[in-house]
């Protein structure tokens, strides 16, 4: 009977000891759908089975009363709302509203292309390059969605006033903080990245009130991730994660929080979909640091471009 579900994980999912970092929605519609996967992950029982069903069926979800997706996630009504609460909504009108506005526009942009759809190892290229254009292009305006710019700007000022910055990644993450890192040092930041925990936990030992830590995990968990950036932390640097989910230990313990949407496909994991929007996050992180040091940035920038020109093959050289 769904009027006798009770439910237990409300006090797990919404966090009452230290800043929310939840950015309330009201009744906008961009992004509905990636705060509610975003979110997904870190629900338990009843919660996380009313966005499972939110998200399997979106533009279902928009069309039902408040009692019909409680009886098809086979919970409450209370617990729906509590879910809209937890998603940053006032109440389950906001929500309707906002995935009937967020599904009407992915018909009418193209966006609904089987991006769900399993891609089968016989699928023709022209098909899977169309998924994955697909996937790629909603999480880049998912991201554009979720992304607080107050927190970008945080991060921007903190960056361009560092004597010192860090970026922290495993793996993967490793690869998108090393572009970070390579971005930075042309416009004449003194930046480093570092993959290894032995490495970057001294490094961040050594850092000092007005430096910068960024450490880059798209769950969030990964630990030699977070004790980097916690080592950092508690040397005095500003922190700052860039991760998918707002509420993950990553998160949770750095200052700035700046926060990624995927679109995982069949042979590309969220882990993997991660890439491009972390890449697009820090594309504007460094052209936001870039304009704060105009004149050093520039200088710089020409500097590295002249150094580098003597080693580009001569026009018209090659056979």
């Amino acid at each position: 009977m769904v009027g006798h579900e009770v439910d237990t994980t409300a006090a797990a999912v919404v966090h009452t000891d230290g800043p929310d970092r939840r950015v309330p929605l009201g009744v906008a519609s961009d992004g509905v759908l990636a705060r509610v996967r975003a979110g997904a992950g870190e629900l338990t029982g009843a919660l996380r089975r009313v966005a499972e069903h939110v998200l399997s069926d979106p533009e279902a979800a928009a069309r039902a009363t408040i009692v019909e997706l409680a009886e098809r996630s086979g919970t409450s009504p209370a617990t729906v709302t509590r879910f809209c609460r937890a998603m940053g909504f006032e109440g389950y009108a906001d929500l309707r509203l906002g995935i009937a506005a967020e599904t009407g526009r992915s018909r009418s942009a193209g966006w609904t292309v089987d991006i769900g759809r399993e891609i089968q190892p016989g699928d023709p290229l022209e098909r899977v390059l169309g998924q994955i254009m697909a996937a790629d292009t909603r999480a880049m305006h998912d991201t554009a969605a979720l992304l607080d710019l107050a927190e970008v700007e945080r991060a921007a000022v903190a960056i361009a006033g560092a004597d010192r910055v860090n970026i922290f990644g495993a793996s993967g993450s490793a690869l998108v903080g090393e572009e970070m890192q390579f971005s930075l040092h042309r416009i004449g930041v003194a930046a480093w990245a570092w993959n290894d925990v032995h490495e970057g936990l001294a490094s961040a030992a050594l850092l000092r009130p007005g430096d910068v830590a960024l450490g880059i995990s798209h769950t969030g968990q990964t630990r030699e991730t977070i004790e980097m950036l916690a080592e950092a932390g508690s040397r005095g640097a500003t922190t700052v994660a860039l991760t998918g989910f707002p509420r993950s230990p990553l998160a949770e313990l750095a200052d700035v929080v700046l926060l990624t949407a995927s679109q995982a496909t069949t042979f590309r994991p969220d882990a993997l979909s991660a890439r491009h929007p972390q890449l697009v996050v820090l594309d504007l992180l460094y052209v936001a640091v870039a304009q704060r040091t105009h004149d050093r940035a520039h200088a710089a920038f020409r500097r590295t471009a002249q150094a580098v020109d003597g080693h580009k093959a001569a026009r018209g050289a090659l056979p």
